[in-house]
């Protein structure tokens, strides 16, 4: 076991205060800090006392990683663990599946910085996390934007509401809008914003004749209290509007934008990867593990989280290959057959697959991140 530093980045969507908060530092911080990575990333990776995470696994893959996870994902950490604090909303995105990945990767389309999927798993620290998270009933969206009385509306209105089979409708209504003439787009926005729609207009006053705004009303609304997550498998079209997280996914950083953002939005590549289906219920919540212990449902095998509660006591975390410990409340000990840390809040450990199982004692909360 050994003391693990992350990398913040420094997004102008986050946070001024949580960040700081959570690492001990003065708030407000000079400028908005959106997420602490942890992890091996290329991009950003941690640090260990003798240096990189990333040149750790280099140097000793099935040491580091353990001979299984080698053998089914290759010589990678393949999750990325995130505490992500969002001040403002992100963009409305999607990121494609491994197929998609890799041929988009060895084409060398624009947009895809490596071969792999990203389905994600945000887990909300405090409670009013709100996102937008993957398709609604076409039929609901329909119903919403009809309420508004904006006639250009109509087509998208119609298309929704065309044939049985959702995904047509989905795929028809989004297609429409993100296709919306460019000279229209704003006065379309505009329309919209003052009907009174209060997402829309809260939308619009960021991003003033985004088609975006328009489209972000044909997804699910949800507000997480604290320990509810959000599931956001491969594909599914998503934004997430605000609040303090912790957030695990398949080790990529390949994004694809719809909207919502200055960065650049590539409208026929998000629409050949996102999947036009319903999601009916994107909100995902603990379930108990053992005493203190408790984890959160995902048909994923790059990754699994788990949190450990511990108030002057003790409980076990379960041993699933190289796991990262990330400490978000009080301070905790954490042990190991090999080692052992105190961990304030704020505060990481790398453990590597060969170490037992993490024992976690003291007062406060411990996520911990490995392999499924």
């Amino acid at each position: 076991m050994q003391r693990l530093t992350g990398r913040i980045r420094a997004y102008a969507w986050g946070s001024r205060t949580s960040l700081a908060s959570l690492t001990g530092r003065p708030t407000p911080s000079e400028g908005p800090e959106a997420e602490l990575w942890l992890g091996a990333h290329p991009d950003e990776p941690s640090e260990l006392p003798g240096g990189s995470l990333l040149e750790a696994v280099e140097k000793d893959p099935a040491g580091v990683l353990g001979a299984s996870t080698v053998e089914e994902f290759g010589p990678r950490l393949p999750y990325l663990l995130k505490a992500l604090a969002a001040e403002q909303p992100l963009s409305l995105q999607a990121h494609p599946n491994s197929a998609q990945a890799r041929e988009a990767y060895e084409a060398g389309r624009t947009g895809y910085t490596d071969p792999y999927h990203k389905p994600e798993l945000l887990v909300a620290l405090d409670d009013g996390f709100e996102a937008l998270c993957g398709f609604r009933d076409p039929r609901a969206s329909a119903a919403e934007l009809e309420s508004l009385g904006v006639d250009a509306l109509r087509p998208v209105i119609d298309a929704l509401r065309a044939g049985t089979d959702p995904e047509q409708a989905l795929r028809a209504g989004t297609r429409a809008l993100m296709s919306w003439p460019e000279q229209q787009r704003a006065g379309l926005v505009d329309a919209v914003a003052a009907a009174g729609h209060p997402l829309a207009t809260d939308l619009a006053a960021r991003y003033p004749g985004d088609v975006g705004v328009v489209v972000a009303l044909l997804l699910n609304r949800v507000t997480l209290a604290a320990g509810e997550a959000v599931w956001m498998p491969a594909g599914n079209l998503h934004c997430y509007l605000r609040g303090f997280g912790v957030e695990i996914m398949a080790a990529s950083d390949n994004v694809l934008r719809g909207g919502l953002t200055p960065k650049r939005v590539d409208v026929p590549e998000l629409m050949r990867v996102l999947r036009f289906e319903v999601l009916e219920q994107p909100v995902v919540r603990p379930v108990p593990v053992r005493d203190g212990v408790s984890t959160w449902s995902a048909p994923i095998r790059d990754f699994a989280l788990y949190k450990a509660s511990v108030r002057d006591g003790e409980t076990m975390l379960p041993a699933s290959g190289p796991r990262i410990l990330l400490c978000v409340a009080g301070t905790v000990g954490v042990s190991t057959g090999t080692g052992s840390l105190s961990l304030p809040a704020g505060a990481a450990a790398f453990v590597a697959a060969s170490e037992p199982e993490v024992r976690v004692t003291g007062s406060g909360d411990v996520f911990q991140a490995g392999v499924a």
